[in-house]
């Protein structure tokens, strides 16, 4: 059907122009005609002098598009032989006898007068068989006919008198909507009989024979028609593609002005020589049919638009060529489409899609128009466009897949809220890196080479990834980013690659919550029987460039700067300074009003010219508001003056006693943070750019939470 509109368009955009000189006009049997002599059917007598008035005109054919299937019932002998009628009805003894089909037979023995029969389902009357002998070339191509059970009868004796007889209908039975192809020979029951088009055409050339093309060498396939060197090119069982021009009025004349008998020169101009065709537009005789350029027009209008088809050649073709051409084209479509989104995508595959299309198109219209060839372009389209879909969609569903599979793959280093976030906001990671706030975590097992020579290497492996699955959740559930792990360390940030607020807060948090994770895996069923794990957190925030770093090929998202190298050292320094959470003096000014913190002086860090100030994180914020931490702070701060002011050795052990007791029941991790204290004076020296400056008596000690 998508075909057929198609070819509906391509007709609508360049349909056949009327030409006034071709030689056939169809005698309407209108409104005005039916006014001016009655309701149809008329009577023979009428017929009759219709047929003369033309025959006397100089018509080359007078073809009737209607049928004359029962006798007259206005003849005088039927009329007196009608029961209602008995006793009214009076005529002279020399017309009783009178037959009016007698008298149309006798005026059409004088003309070439072609008479038209129906299709019908039933049986009636004497065998229809053509007038015009049929002679086949090829392998029966006439078997391959549409088929007709069978005509209508033709009222005797009219059938006798009639030069040609062909059929009527322009579709086969039960065929409604569009007439695009009609055909040119039927297969009735008594042997092929010829259209009426091509029957009126084969009465006006004198021709006695239609010459029936068929394949050589299979049988039932019609090719072509020929009458009197015309010849029609047809489908394979005997259809001719039609191709229409608009409707014209100046193809009419009124059966009306025919019948009026006086003698009118500009009529005979139009009838003279002519093939006439007569037919009926009248709405009440329901011949009424619907052409490809979207008009409502009598029957016997396509009729004649067969006959003008035939006398200029100018008709539509379309053969198994051109079919393979359409092939051709839906293969090079879909070869472009596959290629072009292998290569490039569905953006680019769409549009090289379209170009070739358009091509396809141009091609179609071109060869309509110069060689009214009948080109399907819809299937290469369609196809195309339904192999586009099918590409897109599996791209789709393999995009999706990737996606599911990357998503799976990131969200064990970055949270499910953020990988949420970027999705939504349609975040891109920027190629290379960009510059911004970052804070770092560097987390290292302690005494892992311990750990390592009491475990085979398959349960050290199995044991780290249950490790680090635990501490891993703890970061993503902070929002931070698992950068890597690095044998038994892992390096997580924060601030990438989506913002996140407090994210030096947001570190020491997770800190906090893979300290808890961590007390949880010890004393899980995998530790039976070995000696606990520790671990040794630094936190650094600070400037650095973040981004995809490494090779074209091969990289990785990551951060680089000095911060890294600081967080890395701060891990480190834990040893020194006795404690499993150390942050950077950034850390803790960003989080000093959230988070539970404790100076633990300066440290000496690997690349640094100068110590940097560290700090101890405890607790969170509710640690931090509670009596005994604020009482631990104070102390820890005169004990940290105490430090700085050097004094006594005794005193200083007195004071890391005391704030110890106060810690055990704070914090179990300070007892040994304060017991390396007291060896630890020389990390509590103020520093400034021209080296360690010693406090005085008088010193302000900085300190806080």
């Amino acid at each position: 059907m998508t075909r057929l509109i198609y070819f509906d368009v391509l007709q609508r955009l360049s349909p056949r122009e009327f030409n006034t000189e071709l030689p056939v006009r169809v005698v309407d049997i209108d409104e005005a005609s039916l006014a001016s002599f009655g309701q149809w059917p008329w009577p023979r007598t009428l017929v009759a002098q219709l047929v003369q008035n033309l025959g006397d005109y100089g018509a080359a054919t007078i073809a009737f598009d209607m049928l004359f299937a029962e006798p007259d019932r206005y003849s005088p002998s039927r009329l007196l032989n009608d029961p209602s009628l008995a006793g009214v009805l009076t005529v002279e003894r020399h017309a009783e006898k009178l037959d009016n089909d007698v008298l149309l037979g006798m005026e059409m023995a004088y003309w070439p007068v072609v008479l038209g029969v129906a299709a019908r389902l039933s049986a009636k009357g004497e065998p229809i068989a053509a007038k015009a002998g049929i002679i086949e070339f090829g392998e029966s191509p006439t078997e391959g006919l549409i088929s007709v059970p069978h005509w209508t009868p033709i009222a005797p004796p009219l059938d006798r008198a009639a030069a040609g007889v062909g059929g009527v209908n322009v579709s086969p039975i039960g065929g409604t909507g569009i007439v695009r192809r009609a055909p040119v020979l039927w297969n009735g029951p008594d042997g092929p009989l010829p259209s009426l088009a091509v029957e009126a055409l084969r009465v006006a050339l004198g021709e006695t024979s239609i010459f029936v093309e068929g394949a050589p060498d299979e049988a039932g396939i019609m090719l072509a028609v020929e009458i009197a060197g015309y010849r029609l090119p047809t489908t394979e069982n005997g259809e001719l593609w039609l191709k229409y021009r608009r409707d014209s009025p100046d193809l009419y004349i009124s059966a009306k002005d025919v019948l009026e008998g006086t003698e009118d020169h500009g009529l005979r101009s139009e009838i003279e020589g002519r093939i006439i065709l007569i037919g009926t537009s009248a709405a009440g005789l329901f011949d009424i049919h619907q052409t490809a350029l979207g008009e409502s027009v009598p029957g016997v209008s396509i009729h004649a638009q067969m006959i003008e088809q035939i006398l200029t050649g100018d008709m539509l073709s379309r053969s198994d060529v051109t079919a393979a051409q359409e092939l051709l084209a839906f293969a090079f479509l879909g070869l472009v489409v596959i290629a072009v989104m292998s290569s490039f995508g569905a953006i680019a595959s769409f549009i090289a899609g379209g170009i070739a299309a358009a091509a396809v198109l141009a091609i179609s219209w071109l060869i309509f128009q110069n060689q009214s060839i009948l080109f399907d372009a819809t299937f290469p389209l369609i196809g195309g466009i339904a192999n586009f879909g099918l590409l897109a969609g599996y791209l789709f569903v393999s995009t999706e897949r990737e996606k599911r599979q990357i998503r799976k793959v990131f969200s064990h280093y970055v949270a499910p809220e953020i990988l949420d976030e970027m999705e939504n906001s349609g975040h891109q990671l920027q190629l290379g890196g960009e510059s911004q706030a970052i804070t770092v975590m560097f987390s290292d097992i302690r005494g892992f080479t311990a750990l390592s020579e009491s475990a085979s290497a398959t349960e050290l492996v199995s044991l780290l990834n249950a490790l680090f699955s635990k501490l891993g959740d703890q970061i993503l559930h902070e929002r931070g980013t698992i950068d890597k792990f690095i044998g038994d360390a892992i390096m997580a940030f924060w601030n990438a690659p989506l913002p996140v607020a407090d994210h030096p807060c947001r570190a020491g948090l997770a800190a906090l919550r893979m300290r808890r994770a961590l007390a949880q895996f010890n004393a899980s069923e995998i530790m039976r029987n070995r000696k606990p794990i520790a671990l040794a957190t630094g936190i650094a925030t600070g400037q650095a460039c973040v981004g995809n770093i490494g090779s074209q090929k091969r990289f990785n998202y990551t951060v680089i700067g000095d911060v890294v190298n600081v967080s890395a050292r701060i891990e480190q320094c834990c040893r020194t300074v006795e404690y499993d959470i150390v942050v950077s003096d950034a850390v803790y000014q960003a989080g000093r009003d959230d988070l539970a913190f404790l100076q633990a002086g300066h440290v000496d860090l690997k690349g640094k010219a100068n110590p940097e100030p560290v700090f101890v994180l405890v607790g969170d914020s509710a640690l931090r508001k509670t009596d005994a931490f604020q009482e631990l702070f104070a102390r820890h701060n005169k004990l940290i003056a105490a430090l700085r002011t050097r004094k006594p050795q005794g005193d200083i052990v007195r004071m890391c006693q005391h704030c110890e007791e106060l810690a055990a029941d704070i914090e179990p991790g300070l007892r040994q943070f304060y017991r390396a204290l007291a060896g630890r004076a020389a990390d509590f020296r103020a520093v400034s750019s021209s080296g360690p400056v010693m406090f005085t008596r008088n010193t302000r000690i900085a300190g806080g939470v």
